[in-house]
């Protein structure tokens, strides 16, 4: 397959752009719209676009499934982790206003984690299924 320079260099640029506004969406989400999801599916599709320019081979020895599968786990320990803190504060499971000194800096705290857990999941998730479609595609 011959490789188009005109996409390539086009990619090199957007790609960082891509995932600087996925973590622009990810911490901006508690303050507007965004959040975890939607920072989640555009970091994901950074991924993505690189892999459809540079190939899987290439996606896989920066991004290894190995460190995907982590990444999903991470993000769901990570959420876990949050409900289970706001337990030991004398909160209920995901109360988040127990986690800081005051009511509004702990439901603050606790979304930001919250949405970190799902942005960090969501992308992981993602980048797996499409790494499962490419290697079928590659057989």
């Amino acid at each position: 397959m011959r490789r188009n320079p005109v996409v390539k260099e086009i990619s090199d640029r957007l790609i960082p752009v891509i995932v600087l506004f996925g973590l622009y969406v990810q911490f901006h989400g508690d303050f507007g719209p965004g959040g975890g999801f939607q920072a989640g599916v555009i970091v994901a599709a950074g991924v993505v676009l690189y892999t459809l320019v540079y190939g899987v081979a290439r996606t896989q020895a920066l991004i290894p499934p190995s460190a995907v599968r982590r990444g999903i786990a991470l993000g769901l320990l990570l959420y876990a982790a949050v409900g289970f803190a706001c337990i030991l504060r004398g909160g209920r499971f995901l109360e988040y206003g127990v986690l800081g000194a005051t009511q509004l800096g702990g439901q603050h705290l606790g979304i930001l984690l919250i949405e970190l857990g799902v942005g960090i999941t969501v992308a992981a998730v993602i980048v797996a299924v499409f790494y499962a479609f490419a290697d079928q595609r590659a057989e």
